[in-house]
């Protein structure tokens, strides 16, 4: 899993991050679109279902005959809650900048019909999860009470020097009420930009292990392990994370190892 870390430029269009099938993701597709104002960009969901993540600007969105309107309020993912945009499979949709936007888009094979929708800020679940120098804010946009057939997605907010995913958990195993089966991708940011941060993903044999140092635009594919990340002192670390599964829900199985160490 040494390659699991993809690096995107952001440039004007969209950016192919992780395309379905690559990095042993076979549910989940990632891309980042710039778009300046006024600029138009249009696209088909064809078999996948989308949820579309408005990191910052505002946009007008027309889903299939459905006008969704003028979205986005926040200047960047600093800067509050996000509206979010979920599109069904053989939706045709066409994205107008109003200023200049950033959306995050994640894709995931689907047969199940669906609608157009839109998930307000006021409409996400806020969390604040762990405590002491593991705790960050979080909020969850399209949780498993969505009628989604695989995503579970949200952000999380960590402060300086802090620890988040901890303990170490993972989701590769569907033992319900205890785990779940869940692939994952985190897309990080950071302010300042020239921030980053430290993650590991490792499963309980060793077969996988790998750590990496994630910076501004970074994606890490995580098809499986425990995946604790560490944040910079000095900075504030932002991450977009797109959960899939057939089974969804913010279920987790901690590292027996780890799993005692704090409160």
């Amino acid at each position: 899993m040494n390659d699991h870390l993809i690096q995107c430029p952001a440039n004007n269009g969209y950016n192919t991050i992780l395309e379905i099938g690559d990095k042993d993701m076979d549910l989940t597709g990632f891309g980042l679109l710039n778009l300046t104002a006024d600029q138009t960009w249009e696209t088909q969901t064809q078999n996948t279902e989308a949820v579309l993540v408005i990191l910052g600007g505002k946009c007008e969105i027309q889903a299939g005959s459905q006008n969704l309107g003028q979205l986005g309020q926040r200047e960047d993912v600093f800067s509050g809650k996000p509206y979010t945009v979920y599109l069904p499979p053989d939706c045709d949709c066409k994205i107008t900048g109003v200023t200049d936007v950033e959306i995050a888009i994640a894709l995931s094979p689907c047969d199940q019909a669906g609608k157009p929708a839109v998930v307000t800020p006021d409409q996400c679940k806020v969390m604040s999860l762990g405590t002491d120098n593991h705790l960050r804010d979080a909020v969850v946009m399209i949780g498993d009470d969505f009628p989604s057939r695989h995503f579970f997605v949200g952000e999380a907010w960590v402060p300086s020097g802090n620890w988040a995913s901890y303990p170490p958990h993972r989701h590769d195993f569907d033992n319900p009420p205890d785990e779940l089966n869940m692939q994952e991708i985190y897309f990080f940011r950071f302010n300042p930009q020239h921030g980053y941060g430290l993650q590991q993903v490792y499963t309980d044999d060793r077969s996988t292990d790998a750590r990496y140092v994630v910076q501004n635009n970074d994606t890490v594919a995580i098809p499986e392990g425990y995946h604790p990340v560490v944040n910079a002192p000095g900075y504030t670390m932002y991450y977009l994370w797109v959960m899939t599964g057939d089974s969804r829900g913010f279920v987790r199985f901690l590292d027996p190892v780890h799993a005692g160490s704090v409160g």
